[in-house]
């Protein structure tokens, strides 16, 4: 879907609707979207079956006395039957969101992860130090906690997704007149393309910007910083409604890998090919070798 995406913003004729029915790629683009929408579709009605049934057990109140808090899904089948504040509709593009929004941009930063942490033994091993010194045992399951005090192992991240920000590229529509620093007037309703990958390389803000240095995002070097020099997940009312949640799950999933494996590169940023899509990726896949530790 990713490439269809790509394919109608590479050929602007394509987004009109209409045009876009005489597209090579139209018949392929309605599959894919239903073949997407099927298994959204197919997650909400299992939930609400498991939900009725809840709902129908004696017990029913204690059950969800005992619960704290609901899952994002629960809540929307809540809006839908006792607020009314949500159709079937709405639910489906609330899931679509989490649903395909949230796997592949946190596939591809895994990946850059591992290959810019194995070209640098040095922040691995000062990864696996705060590891064993926030958790004291490096086989231990990390809580919530011991993954929020993990700030170096959060630097190197942010790092990754400066050199690597999982979209590279986002479109907004402007709602008023903007009069640019160089003084251009863009008009209202204006499609603006906001090159994020560009301003992550931009040496006015990072010097040495294809370096991978975690220490960027030490406070005392943030501080001075523009705060939008730096944007991965956008910023302001449309930003990523997720964005706490991918970084917990990077930090979960290199702590799980480095606690068991020491990498090694075998590809670099030198040998890969980044593609134009919509959430960045490489031409062909990504290899890292994997050793046990012990």
């Amino acid at each position: 879907m990713g490439n269809i995406v790509a394919y109608r913003m590479l050929h602007p004729w394509f987004i009109i609707d209409f045009v876009n029915l005489f597209s090579p790629k139209y018949v392929k683009e309605k599959k894919v979207i239903k073949t997407l929408h099927d298994f959204t579709s197919n997650i909400i009605a299992e939930r609400t079956q498991a939900t009725e049934k809840l709902h129908n057990r004696s017990d029913n109140h204690e059950v969800n006395k005992g619960r704290k808090r609901l899952a994002m899904l629960d809540l929307l089948l809540r809006a839908k039957s006792e607020e009314k504040s949500l159709d079937d509709k709405g639910i489906c593009e609330e899931v679509d969101t989490f649903m395909f929004e949230g796997h592949d941009t946190t596939a591809a930063a895994l990946s850059f992860s591992l290959m810019l942490v194995a070209c640098h033994k040095n922040v691995q091993d000062l990864i696996l130090e705060e590891i064993e010194a926030v958790t004291g045992d490096s086989d231990k399951k990390p809580t919530f906690n011991d993954l929020q005090q993990m700030k170096y192992l959060e630097r190197v991240l942010k790092e990754v997704l400066r050199l690597y920000p999982s979209v590279a590229v986002i479109s907004r529509k402007l709602g008023e007149e903007l009069v640019t620093a160089t003084g251009y007037n863009i008009p209202k309703d204006t499609m603006v393309h906001l090159h994020i990958y560009d301003l992550h390389h931009n040496p006015v803000f990072y010097p040495d910007p294809e370096k991978f240095d975690p220490d960027r995002f030490l406070p005392e070097n943030t501080k001075n910083r523009h705060p939008f020099a730096y944007l991965p997940f956008s910023a302001g009312a449309r930003n990523c409604i997720g964005q706490k949640f991918p970084m917990l799950e990077l930090k979960a999933a290199l702590y799980g890998i480095l606690s068991k494996y020491v990498l090694e590169p075998v590809d670099t940023p030198d040998t890969i090919t980044l593609l134009m899509d919509v959430v960045l990726r490489t031409k062909d896949e990504i290899k890292v070798k994997f050793l046990p530790r012990f």
